[in-house]
Parts: structure tokens; C-alpha cells; sequence
């Protein structure tokens, strides 16, 4: 670890002793870390506002699901469909939304594990593969959201190429893909779960609402 390295980490590096620097070499709380922390912060700030999102989803869903079955009991069948393939297009929101919300916990959770130099490259490429494909999927529909993921993508690459450039320590991108690949994989099955659980199925006699694409590869 050089010198220049260590001076980044460190606030008042001239005000510790021997054994608190030795200490904060390892768990380094300068520069570096306030970023990282930034950026959990900015990850949670998009984890609530999709949370806002879900919650305004969820109220239509009720409110289309309600015509649905209104439609139903009146042997409306041309209306029912109508709104069970709207119903389609919100539960498909929904689980995009949910999808991303729980892919983005489990990116906080692991950059609040990051306590030493080598864990930053390590852990924050998985991170950022997430993030660029959280991202892609809020493109058309949240737009502020793709462009802070974007900013947030950013933050997160330049803190792990500094820590790496300063440790020696190189970046597998294979293995960070599967990782990547791993929490998002999971994150699709958990929330098509979660779906199935929240919201009641049409009734028999109306076209099923189509359930959950699988988890995208990562690149």
C-alpha cells in the first residue's frame, strides 16, 4: 500500500499513533469510505422512491382488478380482457419494480460489509454490474432514476479502479458477472414470489396475467 494511498483514506493521519495507523490500513475510514457511504446513501434514496413507485402500482392494480371482476360477474368478457391485459402491463411494472428494489438492498447490504482495501474491488464490481442493469430496465420508465443509477454506476467505478490501481489488486470481471448475474437471478425469483403472494389471481375464464421474464445476463 503506498503512502499516497494511505494519505487518501486517512483525515488526520498527523493526530493518530502508531497503532491506530496500522489499524486504519486495514480499515481506512478517509476519503474513500465517506464516497462509498455516499453512494449506499444515494442507492437508499432510489430504494425508497421505488418503494413510492410500487405503493401508487399497487393502488391501480386494486382499482383495475375491481373492474375486472365487476366485468366478470356482468358476463362482460370483451371488458374483462380488456382490463386483465392492462392488469398484465401494471403486475409486469410491478415486478420490475420489485425486482430492481431488491436487487438494489442487496447491493447496499454488501457495501456495508466493505472493511478493507481489498474487499472494494471485490465487492464493488458485482455492484456495479447490478447497477447498469437496474438501470437499463428504469430507462424508459423512471428516467431520474436511470440517470442517478447512472451517476451512482460512476461513483462506484472510480472508487474501485483508485483502489485498485493503489492495492495492485486486479478486477476478475468474469466472476464479478456471475456474481452480478447470481443477485439478480435471485432477485427475480423472490420477487415473482413475492407478486404471486401480494396480488389475488383473475378469475377462471380470463387470461392469466403473464408472470416474470427471467433475470437478464449480464454483459
Amino acid at each position: 500500500m503506498s503512502e499516497r494511498f494511505t494519505k487518501r483514506w486517512e483525515d488526520r493521519r498527523d493526530q493518530q499513533t502508531f497503532t491506530e495507523r496500522i489499524k486504519e490500513a486495514v480499515r481506512p475510514p478517509g476519503p474513500l469510505k465517506p464516497r462509498l457511504d455516499q453512494a449506499i446513501r444515494r442507492i437508499e434514496i432510489q430504494i425508497q422512491r421505488l418503494d413510492k413507485a410500487s405503493e401508487r402500482f399497487s393502488q391501480r392494480d386494486k382499482s383495475i382488478f375491481a373492474r375486472i371482476v365487476d366485468a366478470y360477474t356482468k358476463h362482460d368478457m370483451a371488458r374483462a380482457n380488456v382490463f386483465a391485459n392492462e392488469l398484465a402491463e401494471i403486475r409486469k411494472m410491478e415486478r420490475m419494480i420489485m425486482h430492481a428494489r431488491l436487487a438494489l438492498e442487496q447491493i447496499v447490504l454488501r457495501l456495508r460489509t466493505v472493511s478493507e482495501l481489498g474487499d472494494i474491488v471485490s465487492t464493488l464490481g458485482p455492484a456495479i454490474g447490478v447497477l447498469r442493469k437496474v438501470q437499463t430496465g428504469m430507462a424508459n420508465v423512471f428516467p431520474e432514476a436511470d440517470r442517478e443509477l447512472g451517476q451512482i454506476g460512476n461513483l462506484l467505478s472510480g472508487i474501485m479502479v483508485e483502489a485498485g490501481q493503489n492495492t495492485g489488486m486486479t478486477i476478475d470481471f468474469e466472476a464479478a458477472n456471475e456474481d452480478a448475474q447470481k443477485i439478480l437471478t435471485e432477485a427475480a425469483t423472490v420477487a415473482e414470489q413475492k407478486i404471486k403472494e401480494k396480488f389475488p389471481e383473475l378469475p377462471s375464464g380470463i387470461p392469466t396475467v403473464p408472470t416474470g421474464e427471467k433475470a437478464p445476463e449480464t454483459s
